[in-house]
């Protein structure tokens, strides 16, 4: 895996550096049209290898992604959390059973609870248990 992960890696970067390579020249980036910019006298812009242009674009939209899905999935951490208190409780309220249920308890039922010895057969019958002889 770690080397299928190494492959991956580096066919990734010769790809980032073959298309920074073919894409150097430089172009300007405006925040506002130029009608616009001069209404409110601010020309805001910025001149970029477009390259990095397109990197910067590719990563912002990782970004919303990333962020889209974390907010989409919010309700799903949320009942993940409740159903793992829920799963504490249960679990505490398990093991209290079960110390209640292992605790000493009270003289008596304890004598009865206790194993009766059984008694041990002899090899001969008790008195009136025998069969009658076979004639």
């Amino acid at each position: 895996m770690r080397f299928i992960r190494l492959i991956f890696v580096a066919l990734l970067a010769i790809i980032l550096v073959a298309i920074a390579l073919a894409n150097r020249s430089a172009v300007t980036l405006k925040a506002m049209p130029e009608g616009l910019a001069s209404y409110f006298g601010v020309s805001w812009q910025i001149s970029l290898p477009l390259f990095i242009v397109i990197f910067l674009a590719i990563l912002f939209g990782i970004v919303i992604g990333f962020v889209w899905e974390w907010l989409r999935e919010a309700h799903i951490r949320s009942e993940a959390a409740r159903r793992a208190r829920e799963v504490n409780s249960l679990e505490r309220e398990v093991h209290q059973l079960r110390d209640r249920h292992n605790a000493p308890k009270d003289d008596v039922l304890a004598i009865l609870d206790q194993q009766q010895p059984r008694p041990v057969a002899s090899p001969e019958p008790a008195a009136g248990t025998t069969l009658p002889a076979t004639r």
